[in-house]
């Protein structure tokens, strides 16, 4: 049965392991785990990082670091780039909203329900806070993504200084003066009448599905309509037809004509690029551990598993999906936990 655990303190898991969790700065209450196997004499540390996230954005707290392992599993999902300054996004986010609420449109933003639909009402709160727009209707369409963001409130604990801060000084992400949750199908349906500007943020964040497809269908027709990408689109889906421009895009089997304006903000993403991932693996180098590389497509594993040869002299493994890694005879203990 799950049950929460503190961040720091080992919790035995098994006979002979112990597990540690830490700050993995991805999303809220994310975290990386510090195995400890015990058998005999011997003592093995496995880790595993994770999805990290980078450590230059806001609300949550930066990912804490390990400085010893025999093993280290690393996400690898942006492992050949880093992200673009993230100030530079915002203030590109910012100038979209204002423009669109200047000709009093409406935007729809495809998000994801923990992480990025509470990244995108904290900007709009500063926004409304320091005045650079004057607030308007922002419709939260998600059920899930409400309850994590009545969830994030009651956790003040995990959040970094800047949004400690910021509430300090009266901001509140969840204004009932322009904050509206949309929870019933009824809801969602009303938003298709919702006059302008407003803001609607609804899921899927690939717009593989979900309510944000039936906003798309009603709205991408109207030249009054913004669309801001905010998040990875996966091949095939409507999200990705989107930012590649295309003039008409299937929705329901329906084929819909795309006036509306399409723009992609690119540097919003919760994981860490490669210099942070670099960052986060350097005290554990000195261990010289064996390194499993997952989470990531081939192109930015390789170019990963590159960097960390380069800089540390150490060559990390790429296991391919059911293949088997075989570990040194001292982690014998460590490997038959993993496959458990």
């Amino acid at each position: 049965m799950a049950r929460p655990v503190p961040f720091g303190e080992p919790v035995e898991v098994a006979g002979g392991v112990s597990a540690r969790w830490i700050e993995a700065g991805h999303i809220l209450g994310s975290a990386s785990i510090e195995l400890t196997v015990q058998e005999d004499a011997r003592k093995s540390i496995v880790v595993f990082s994770g999805d990290l996230g980078p450590t230059d954005r806001p609300i949550i707290r930066d990912f804490d670091y390990l400085n010893h392992a025999d093993i280290v599993f690393l996400e690898s999902t942006y492992g050949d780039r880093d992200h673009r300054a993230y100030s530079e996004t915002v203030a590109e986010f910012e100038e979209l909203v204002m423009r669109a609420a200047k000709a009093r449109g409406r935007i729809l933003v495809p998000t994801f329900a923990i992480g990025r639909a509470q990244q995108m009402l904290y900007h709009l709160a500063i926004m409304f806070h320091r005045g650079m727009v004057k607030p308007f209707h922002v419709y939260l369409d998600s059920p899930m993504a409400i309850e994590a963001s009545k969830e994030m409130v009651t956790h003040p604990e995990l959040f970094d200084e800047e949004l400690l801060e910021w509430r300090s000084r009266g901001l509140l992400p969840l204004d009932k003066a322009w904050f509206h949750a949309s929870v019933t199908a009824r809801d969602s349906q009303s938003l298709n009448t919702a006059e302008g500007p407003c803001l609607i943020l609804a899921g899927a964040g690939m717009c593989n599905g979900g309510r944000i497809l039936h906003h798309l269908r009603h709205g991408l027709p109207l030249d009054n309509t913004n669309v801001l990408i905010v998040g990875y689109q996966s091949q095939g889906s409507v999200g990705r037809r989107l930012v590649e421009r295309a003039k008409s895009v299937s929705i329901f089997g329906e084929k819909i004509c795309v006036r509306a304006n399409i723009n992609t903000l690119g540097g919003f993403s919760a994981h860490a690029g490669q210099s942070d991932l670099l960052k986060w693996f350097a005290p554990l180098a000195a261990s010289r551990p064996q390194i499993i590389l997952t989470h990531g497509e081939d192109v930015p594993r390789k170019s990963l598993a590159a960097a960390i040869r380069q800089r540390f002299s150490l060559t990390s493994q790429l296991p391919s999906q059911g293949g088997v890694i075989e570990v040194s005879s001292s982690l014998a203990a460590a490997s038959q936990s993993l496959a458990s």
